[in-house]
């Protein structure tokens, strides 16, 4: 554990010059996010104000280590040396478009990675829609990212979601397979004729209902919106999912949360659980 760091002021000056004077090796960024974050005291009292003024004989404390999880607006459900994995929120993107760069995923864990003592970079493995939460996994270095990519069906042991569907559904678990493409409008679709790429979905009804049903779905293929159009093949869409022919929207967005990755780490072979509890999910169906 790093103890705090403390300092004497010798000469009047603004407290953001000072620390970029006592950190001199550390970046401008770093600095003022040792500030943002509330890791700086004057004489005992918590500063963030990077123009405050100094005066002789006042000691600056800095407290260091890594930022705690909860200043970032999604928990963090695992670190180390290689590997971050957050539980993304429903309605966050997770890279940028045109139209929003700071309020995604990437952006966000990023200026996480770079307020640390020794700031890295992070790199996409995998992602989910915008209006799905869930577990979503960064490396820190490309080689891996690059390795688990081109190699994912090996290290994705297993990739688990839940989802909450329209109606009632009275068939206790199945499997689902078909061909998708995609049309100029960007919409994927089933076919049954080997044209396109094949996909295959696995799901069990946890609880079910009139209205609607709890399922938990292992996808045994990455495809895109591949249980989107599963769900609605089985004439279950996923609630909120007007797209793909959900005709109610309890939650105000898609109903469906990656809730499980397991994973053989490509280096050490070592298998690692990442898992978020679909929360705001299982509350809906109580209420349904």
């Amino acid at each position: 554990m790093k103890k705090n760091l403390e300092f004497c002021v010798a000469e009047e000056c603004a407290l953001l010059a000072f620390l970029l004077e006592c950190f001199h090796n550390k970046s401008r960024n770093y600095v003022k996010g040792v500030l943002k974050r509330g890791q700086v005291t004057i004489d005992g009292k918590a500063c963030t104000d990077y123009a405050r003024a100094l005066s002789p004989g006042q000691v600056v404390a800095v407290r260091m280590g890594q930022p705690p999880s909860e200043k970032l607006p999604m928990p963090i459900l695992y670190e180390d040396e290689e590997l971050i994995v957050i539980d993304k929120p429903a309605g966050m993107l997770p890279i940028a478009t045109d139209k929003e760069r700071e309020n995604t995923a990437y952006h966000i864990v990023t200026e996480y990675m770079k307020s640390k003592p020794q700031p890295g970079r992070i790199f996409i493995v995998h992602r989910l829609d915008r209006e799905t939460s869930g577990v979503m996994l960064f490396a820190k270095n490309e080689k891996l990212k690059r390795t688990l990519q081109e190699n994912w069906d090996e290290c994705a042991v297993h990739r688990g979601y839940t989802a909450l569907v329209e109606g009632e559904v009275l068939q206790r678990e199945g499997i689902i397979t078909s061909w998708l493409k995609q049309t100029r409008t960007l919409l994927v679709y089933s076919n049954n004729h080997g044209e396109g790429q094949f996909a295959k979905t696995e799901f069990k009804t946890v609880r079910s209902a009139q209205s609607c049903s709890l399922l938990d779905i292992t996808i045994h293929t990455g495809r895109k919106n591949q249980i989107r159009v599963h769900m609605c093949d089985m004439g279950h869409p996923i609630v909120g999912d007007k797209k793909y022919g959900a005709k109610t929207d309890p939650l105000k967005r898609l109903g469906l949360h990656a809730s499980l990755l397991i994973i053989r780490h490509p280096l050490t072979e070592k298998q690692l659980h990442f898992e978020s509890k679909a929360v705001v999910l299982e509350k809906q169906f109580d209420i349904s």
